[in-house]
């Protein structure tokens, strides 16, 4: 229970829920699984479509994009939020530096909670936004 906790603690800094209640992302947390990865296990691979969001609980990560490190994640990080939107190719590489420890919450069990809870994709749009505003603020400087 601590760790699915940990998980919602840290789904409430992600933007793309950051008009979500509590009560919602407990909702999220209960459709997500908890996963184990091994150091050196490659979690996404840059130009593939996307299928699900991952925050870090233990471990880091090296992110890199057309072969060059741009970041190190870690605990408390959260990654591919974007694929639970829209069936893209991922813009990075992300490679376990460490052994680590997971929460993965997949396209389908998303989809679900959408369909499934008045309000939530409105929530979604409200936190998008956020982000797309965000982003138009750092272009500008």
């Amino acid at each position: 229970m601590a760790r699915r906790d940990a998980f919602i603690d840290h789904l409430q800094q992600v933007p793309l829920f950051a008009a979500c209640s509590r009560k919602d992302l407990q909702l999220v947390a209960r459709r997500a699984e908890d996963v184990r990865v091994p150091a050196g296990k490659t979690l996404i691979s840059e130009g593939e479509t996307g299928h699900e969001f991952f925050v870090i609980l233990d471990g880091t990560a090296r992110v890199s994009r057309h072969g060059r490190k741009i970041a190190v994640l870690g605990p408390g990080d959260a990654f591919g939020e974007l694929a639970l939107l829209e069936k893209a190719p991922r813009n990075s590489t992300i490679v376990a530096e460490t052994d680590m420890e997971l929460v993965v919450l997949g396209q389908r069990e998303f989809a679900g909670l959408i369909d499934e809870v008045p309000g939530f994709a409105r929530k979604l749009l409200a936190g998008m936004a956020h982000r797309l505003r965000e982003a138009d603020a750092r272009s500008v400087q």
